[in-house]
């Protein structure tokens, strides 16, 4: 409850960052540049003059939509092979786990480093690079679960009636592995964050002047000694983000899926 209390505030002040923002986010000031917490300015000013609470506000938006969308496409392709896998058994299965494999082996932060770096960076492609490379425990537990199911009596008598593959992955198996995948979908929310924030320190995420919180501890970084709270700020809303997702997603394990391990 804590950690939903939590999430709700904050995705509350993100939908709302139009109407709760004292400022505008973008507007530059160097005559206002680095001022400290006031009454004007609730959380100060950053290098640029641009208000810090504004600036948190709109970019919880960015994380939110960064890590709902790349748990989401990540959820998309590891359910797809991890229940495909473990429905098909044989060949299939085995292809699957190379890929699996494969993609266990490889450093994820850095594969996204080196696809950024090529491609560019921005929303959507950072979106897209969190997705392709967080798909893997989708996989491997849905493959595991589904295996366990395909042998159940009301997936046989669904394959003895003669519905299809796809018909009993979708109505008979899924159902039954859902709870699983929404487990593994609030934890790869958070991870999906995180690494979204790490992209943009490092400079190869989300770009600006777009407020990734990311982005604002890089920026704030250089004032670290003589403006704490630049770096400060925008490392609490991030930390109080991936923490509130992770109560959410052990309420939501201990809910649904009480027998997966912790």
């Amino acid at each position: 409850m804590i950690g939903l209390v939590l999430l709700g505030v904050i995705v509350i002040a993100a939908l709302g960052a139009d109407f709760f923002a004292p400022h505008d986010p973008y507007a530059q000031s160097l005559m206002r540049r680095l001022r400290p917490p006031s009454a004007a300015y609730p959380l100060g000013t950053d290098g640029f003059g641009r208000d810090t609470l504004a600036r948190l506000l709109y970019g919880a938006r960015i994380s939110l939509i960064v890590g709902a969308g790349g748990a989401l496409l990540a959820g998309v392709i590891g359910a797809s092979l991890g229940m495909l896998a473990g429905y098909a058994g044989g060949l299939t299965d085995r292809v699957i786990s190379i890929l699996i494999a494969t993609r266990l082996a490889l450093p994820a932060l850095l594969v996204a480093l080196a696809v950024l770096q090529l491609v560019g960076s921005g929303l959507a492609v950072v979106v897209l690079v969190l997705g392709i490379t967080a798909w893997d425990r989708f996989a491997v537990v849905l493959r595991t679960a589904t295996a366990q199911i395909r042998v159940r009596d009301y997936v046989t008598r669904a394959r003895v009636l003669g519905c299809s593959h796809w018909h009993i992955l979708a109505r008979e198996i899924f159902p039954n592995v859902a709870s699983q995948f929404a487990v593994i979908f609030t934890f790869e929310c958070a991870q999906c964050i995180l690494a979204a924030a790490v992209l943009s320190f490092l400079g190869l995420g989300i770009q600006a002047p777009e407020p990734s919180w990311g982005l604002m501890m890089a920026e704030g970084r250089r004032h670290l000694g003589s403006d704490p709270w630049q770096i400060g700020f925008p490392g609490a809303a991030l930390m109080l983000l991936v923490l509130a997702i992770n109560l959410v997603g052990d309420g939501i394990r201990d809910l649904l899926a009480p027998d997966m391990p912790r």
